[in-house]
């Protein structure tokens, strides 16, 4: 009697979830995420989930990149490999979900393409992201290079060495 008593008084020791807020660990690996500003469209990602959860089609001058979080494994590979930081892992890890929203319990991004400033071709430019990780210092010179496609570029830098 005296230990039931006792917890009557102390009140309930586990949280209160799903009906109020619970702990959650900084470096839970939960649902990942795209930054649209930050996605160049590569396909790493896509290529190095085991569980095939990323998908990355284009339509027309947009390219739709999907995270199928019924099929995540939340193993991490794609905010690992991804070469701007695009991808990430949130510490959200409420994946419940009932049979209804099954296909579409995805996360979606649409990364557009741009034209390039000499021929007008579309291409995925480089974001800043990818430029702050390539170079120290982010020039003129090298915004002017991320708004060419790659063969302006080629030609950009053929000219400038051959002259």
């Amino acid at each position: 009697i005296k230990i039931t008593v006792r917890n009557f008084l102390k009140g309930p020791t586990t949280d209160p979830y799903p009906f109020g807020e619970t702990f959650v660990p900084d470096d839970l690996r939960g649902k990942p995420i795209v930054n649209e500003d930050a996605c160049t469209a590569c396909g790493t990602c896509e290529n190095v989930c085991p569980s095939n959860a990323i998908s990355i089609k284009k339509d027309g001058d947009t390219y739709t990149h999907t995270i199928w979080y019924n099929t995540c494994c939340y193993c991490g590979n794609c905010e690992f490999f991804c070469p701007t930081g695009a991808i990430f892992l949130t510490n959200d890890f409420h994946t419940a979900n009932v049979e209804e929203e099954k296909y579409g319990f995805t996360h979606i991004a649409k990364i557009q393409e741009v034209e390039c400033t000499m021929c007008k071709a579309k291409f995925v430019s480089a974001t800043k992201e990818l430029l702050d990780r390539a170079y120290k210092n982010i020039d003129e010179k090298a915004t002017k290079l991320s708004n060419l496609c790659p063969s302006c570029r080629k030609k950009s830098a053929f000219e400038r060495v051959y002259r």
